[in-house]
């Protein structure tokens, strides 16, 4: 096949890439290098260099067969201030690539969304049953208490897994602007009879993990903390439930998605990408410091009242739909992204 990859520099991007030049496809690689996540300096030969946002598509996607869409801005885009760079690079990017792909006869799209769109997990009350979370008070925070409460009886609850039909919460400018993106995927789908693949990831890591940019994740913040001799420093209590999945196997994921949208049905089909295992945040730093010999995890206590406390996905549907396991458990892959370099732009 042959695939046009947006955001072919990046860190996952990167991987696709790799991994779909190994199955035999021809990749035609895409980005725009923003600054913000490659800083300046030489580009490598080979690519694309347009900005989804004012540059023309066309000549780009003649001949192409199916589109994996993974530039965008990322980041939390935790202040207001963050919302139209967001609106812009992410949304309008994505609308104006597919409008281009509708007017080359492109019909089939690979699209990088998030777990973000979710927003905090969901969660079981024994009395009121499956809920969303509360907005987590200030004085809860204050005295400790980070686990949010029942929105019905204000009383204890539990996580529990989410699944594709989840209802979208999103809590950020990055967040509202994935949701965006699969609800212009969804009605591009239904205007040229398309098909897209969005694919959910959980928190992505691994080797070649932005550093000390916008675009760095907690992984690469608790590696950058290790790298220089320091304790990672954690939020809370450290207890907040994540899955974290490798970027070897999101590519993977990407590639099984790219070979099998053409049988999907026509509309938008999302997957939730995650390794199936749970892990806490102070764990995931306890491992990355211990298979560096590093200092021990630093609990802070600070707290932002707006971070998602858990959430934690089902892989069952990627498992069924797209017949993708993910192959290696964070254990693993954690110690080894302990002594791994990280990109430095």
């Amino acid at each position: 096949m042959r695939i046009l990859l947006t955001g072919a520099a990046g860190f996952i991007g990167t991987h696709i890439g790799d991994i779909a030049r190994e199955r035999g496809h021809e990749v035609v690689p895409l980005d725009m290098f923003l600054d913000k996540a490659h800083g300046p300096g030489p580009r490598p030969p080979g690519f694309a260099e347009l900005d989804l946002r004012t540059d023309r598509l066309d000549d780009v996607l003649r001949g192409i067969d199916v589109v994996c869409h993974q530039a965008a801005m990322v980041g939390n885009g935790v202040d207001a201030q963050d919302l139209p760079d967001y609106a812009e690079h992410n949304d309008a990017g994505t609308a104006r690539l597919l409008a281009a792909m509708a007017r080359a006869g492109v019909r089939d799209l690979v699209l990088a969304s998030s777990m973000v769109v979710y927003g905090d997990g969901r969660y079981t009350c024994p009395d009121d049953g499956d809920v969303p979370p509360a907005v987590r008070r200030e004085e809860d925070l204050a005295a400790g208490r980070y686990d949010p409460r029942c929105p019905v009886c204000g009383g204890d609850i539990t996580w529990r897994r989410i699944d594709e039909s989840t209802p979208f919460l999103p809590r950020t400018s990055y967040a509202a602007s994935k949701v965006a993106q699969e609800h212009y995927a969804s009605a591009w789908c239904t205007l040229e009879d398309a098909r897209t693949i969005a694919l959910r990831y959980h928190n992505v890591y691994g080797p070649g993990m932005p550093a000390d940019t916008p675009y760095a994740g907690v992984a690469a913040i608790f590696r950058s903390s290790i790298a220089r001799g320091e304790a990672p420093r954690v939020f809370e209590d450290g207890g907040q439930v994540r899955d974290f999945v490798h970027a070897r196997d999101v590519a993977r994921a990407n590639v099984l998605a790219i070979e099998q949208v053409g049988a999907h049905p026509a509309g938008l089909t999302p997957y939730n990408v995650a390794s199936g295992t749970t892990f806490t945040i102070g764990q995931m730093a306890s491992t990355l410091a211990a298979a560096a010999g590093a200092p021990e995890p630093v609990l802070t206590g600070d707290y932002r009242r707006f971070d998602v406390r858990h959430v934690v996905a089902s892989p069952d549907a990627a498992r069924s739909g797209l017949s993708f396991v993910a192959e290696i458990p964070p254990e693993e892959g954690l110690k080894e992204l302990a002594s791994a370099p990280l990109r430095t732009r």
